[in-house]
C-alpha cells in the first residue's frame, strides 16, 4: 500500500473513530522487575488489564510477547517467522487495506515496535502521538472491558529486506565508517557508569548515543523533527550513514527509526537482539567510559 505518515494525533484519531475502515490496537506491555540474580532482566507483562481498565472504543489489544515473538529466543521480544506472524495478525483482524492505528500506555515504544515490524511486513501503520496518556488527558471518550476484536482475517505479509540484522552483521560493522550503530538507551548505561540489568554495562564498540527518551515530550508526543534531526547530526547520523539502532530489547530503538523515518533517513535497520544480547556473549567486544 501507499506510504503514509507514521504519526496520527489524538485529534486525527478522534476524528475517524468508528470508521470500519479502522483497525486500532492497543500495544502496551509492561517490563516488571525479576528477583536478584535472575538470568533474565525483566518479565514480559501483558497490559491486558490496564486495558480492561480503560482503552480507545473499538480498539483490540496486541500482546507483543506472548503472540508476536519468538517465545523459542533467549532475548525477549525477538521477531519471529513471517509464518507466526502472519497467524497472529489475521487472528486480529489486521488488514493492510485497512487504517491500522497503534497505540501505548505510558510510553510510545511498543507501539513503534509494532510499526516498526510491520514495516518490514510491507504494511503501513500509524503511530498515536502521545499514546493512551494523551488520549486520557485530554478527556476524550474512553471503554472499559475485554477486547472485542475485529473479524479475523488472512493475513498475508509482502516482508521487505533490511529491517533487522543480527549480532554477527552489527560486529562486522563496528569500525565501518560507510555506518553508524546508534544506541538508544540512557547516557549512564551508553557509558557503562551503571549496572545493567542486560549483562555486561557498557556499549557496542565506537556507536553513538541518541536516548529515545530525550526524543519524547512531557506529553509523551515525540518531539518536533527539527529538534530529533539536531540530535542525530549532532551524533553523527546523517542520511549518507547506513544506521544501525539498538537498545536494551530492541523496542525503545524503534523510537528513533520511527523518526529517522520522518526525516527522511532510508538506511535504517535495528539490531533486534539488542544489549539483551549483546552484552551477555563474552565472545563480543564492549566500550565503556
Amino acid at each position: 500500500m501507499s506510504e503514509s505518515t507514521p504519526l496520527i494525533t489524538t485529534e486525527q484519531l478522534a476524528a475517524i473513530l468508528g470508521d470500519p475502515n479502522l483497525r486500532l490496537y492497543d500495544c502496551t506491555t509492561y517490563n516488571e522487575p525479576v528477583p536478584p540474580g535472575s538470568d533474565v532482566p525483566y518479565r514480559a507483562v501483558p497490559g491486558d488489564k490496564t486495558f480492561a481498565a480503560g482503552h480507545i472504543p473499538g480498539a483490540d489489544f496486541l500482546d507483543l510477547q506472548g503472540e508476536f515473538s519468538d517465545n523459542t529466543a533467549r532475548p525477549l521480544f525477538m521477531m519471529p517467522d513471517v509464518a507466526q506472524l502472519e497467524a497472529a495478525f489475521g487472528r486480529h483482524g489486521l488488514d493492510a487495506g485497512k487504517t491500522i492505528g497503534l497505540y501505548s500506555i505510558g510510553t510510545t515504544m511498543w507501539s513503534t515496535r509494532f510499526w516498526w515490524m510491520l514495516r518490514s511486513l510491507g504494511v503501513d501503520a500509524q503511530v498515536l502521538d502521545g499514546g493512551f496518556d494523551k488520549w486520557k488527558d485530554e478527556g476524550r471518550s474512553i471503554e472499559t472491558g475485554a477486547p472485542k476484536g475485529y473479524p479475523a482475517t488472512t493475513f498475508k505479509a509482502a516482508p521487505r529486506a533490511g529491517f533487522f540484522v543480527d549480532k554477527d552483521i552489527v560486529k562486522a560493522m563496528i569500525g565501518d565508517p560507510s555506518t553508524v550503530i546508534v544506541n538508544a538507551l540512557g547516557p549512564q548505561f551508553h557509558r557503562g557508569l551503571e549496572p545493567s540489568r542486560y549483562g555486561r554495562p557498557g556499549r557496542v564498540p565506537g556507536s553513538v548515543n541518541v536516548s529515545a527518551a530525550t526524543l519524547v515530550n512531557a506529553d509523551k508526543t515525540l518531539t518536533s523533527l527539527a529538534d530529533a534531526e539536531a540530535k542525530f547530526v549532532a551524533q553523527g547520523v546523517t542520511r549518507d550513514k547506513n544506521v544501525i539502532a539498538y537498545c536494551g530489547g530492541g523496542i525503545s530503538a524503534t523510537i528513533d527509526l520511527l523518526l529517522l523515518t520522518q526525516l527522511g533517513y532510508d538506511k535504517l535497520t535495528l539490531y533486534d537482539g539488542s544489549m539483551g544480547e549483546w552484552a551477555r556473549d563474552p565472545s563480543l567486544p564492549i566500550e565503556t567510559d
